[in-house]
């Protein structure tokens, strides 16, 4: 454990079940913190703020700060403002894309941008999707914070972010960009902070997102069982992850 300087730990499925905490995996945190060592927490979802994601896992009894948070709203924004300096940013998205976007003092605009970056947004609807479909067509990049197609919820699934982008890419025949996971984005800011490839370790319940995002950045993984991916499902994967545990407590030193 002491090898890893930068411990990043996916979080539904991983530390909390929907409003539930998931208890090997608070006492894993609390074990890290006790040796010195603060995880951070990367999120597909883009509707909350890194305050207010502070504030969840504080409710759930984890101690953390905003700059310990990495979503896929932030990671748009940090990569709009990487890549494409001064540029104008048409969003639909919730508080989390709007608050990080602006942030990076990136302008907002809903007319003629240059930028089109799509998140979750819970409240959809035909005149938003039509607008940014006109934007893309009309030469905008297109950027999603993820694509994620459905979300797990108590009655079952409901479409998420990735849903609409496949809606947007059918509409206009343009594939978007996309940030958060399986691509690396969210882990390349992190190492930005200041870590080698070899001090850091992705960990998460998802093969097919949290896994594959630390298999593309070339950091080692750990697949924790429990949650969407089966452990049948991963050890016929090509690539494995580095370890395979049934909870966040069989980690040791």
């Amino acid at each position: 454990m002491h090898r890893y300087k930068a411990v990043c730990l996916d979080l539904d499925g991983t530390v909390y079940k929907g409003q539930e905490v998931i208890k090997d995996a608070q006492l894993f945190i609390r074990k890290l913190q006790k040796a010195g060592t603060e995880p951070y927490y990367i999120t597909n979802n883009s509707s909350l703020t890194a305050e207010q994601f502070t504030a969840k896992l504080s409710a759930m009894g984890i101690s953390t700060s905003p700059d310990r948070i990495m979503t896929s709203a932030i990671a748009a924004a940090k990569y709009c403002k990487e890549k494409y300096e001064g540029a104008s940013v048409m969003m639909i998205g919730e508080e989390g894309l709007e608050a990080a976007l602006k942030f990076e003092d990136i302008a907002l605009t809903t007319t003629n941008p240059d930028i089109v970056v799509v998140g979750i947004d819970r409240h959809i609807s035909y005149e938003k999707l039509s607008k940014v479909s006109l934007a893309i067509q009309g030469g905008a990049r297109f950027i999603a914070t993820n694509k994620d197609v459905a979300l797990p919820t108590e009655d079952g699934l409901v479409p998420g972010n990735g849903s609409f982008v496949k809606l947007l890419e059918t509409t206009t025949g343009i594939e978007a960009l996309t940030v958060g996971k399986p691509e690396s984005h969210m882990l390349h800011f992190i190492q930005e902070k200041g870590y080698r490839k070899d001090e850091m370790i992705m960990i998460g319940d998802n093969y097919d997102t949290d896994i594959q995002a630390g298999i593309r950045f070339g950091i080692d993984t750990i697949y924790v069982e429990g949650g969407v991916t089966s452990a049948d499902s991963v050890l016929k994967k090509q690539d494995q992850p580095t370890f395979m545990y049934k909870t966040m407590s069989d980690w040791h030193a």
